[in-house]
């Protein structure tokens, strides 16, 4: 009789340090889940951050190149459009002479975090460009941007248009190459219109 007590307590023992060890084990498992659930999240937190650290980078860089343009007497900036994607600068839009697109793409590569400057610039002719050719092609401007704006493919809120002695400049962004042609398309379309220089970039 004692030794079946005995052996009933014995196996009890044995059957309550497994089931200890299992819980033990078990909750070791789930810490290690836990872990690496962390850990991933923490993965996904860190990627998510650098693309908004380097999205925040790009916007100042962009607000930084605009400002000194601006600043710079020897440039008139107001028709010089200015986009930034890892650092890369691109400069697009008119000025009155080459010497000035060379000064915009030289101010432009000395700020901080500007890693190269793509030079889309293109010169006009100031002198040749009456007050009646000047209407015509802000009239022009203003019909592109409308038919833009109608338009249910181009995404015309990332589209910059500029006009200089009727030809039409595309600028800005868009997210694929049919919309980039069917905004010069439409470019074409427009009575006055002479030729169109589509600097739209394609970014998915």
């Amino acid at each position: 009789m004692k030794n079946t007590k005995f052996t009933h307590s014995l196996m009890a023992i044995v059957l309550g340090a497994v089931l200890v060890n299992g819980n033990a084990l078990a909750q070791e498992s789930l810490l290690n889940k836990a872990t690496s659930v962390v850990d991933k999240t923490g993965d996904k937190i860190d990627s998510s951050m650098k693309k908004v650290d380097s999205y925040m980078d790009d916007s100042a860089i962009t607000a930084k190149v605009k400002s000194v343009l601006l600043e710079d007497k020897a440039i008139k900036s107001t028709e010089v459009s200015v986009v930034t994607e890892k650092g890369v600068v691109t400069l697009s839009g008119f000025v009155s002479s080459q010497a000035q697109a060379t000064r915009a793409v030289a101010v432009a590569g000395k700020v901080a975090g500007v890693k190269s400057v793509s030079d889309k610039l293109h010169v006009k002719d100031e002198a040749t460009q009456s007050v009646k050719a000047y209407a015509g092609d802000a009239a022009t401007t203003s019909e592109l941007k409308a038919k833009l704006l109608a338009d249910d493919l181009v995404p015309s809120r990332h589209v910059k248009v500029a006009t200089t002695d009727g030809v039409v400049q595309l600028s800005g962004t868009v997210k694929t190459l049919a919309q980039s042609e069917r905004a010069e398309s439409i470019a074409k379309t427009i009575d006055g219109v002479k030729s169109v220089k589509n600097d739209l970039a394609v970014k998915p």
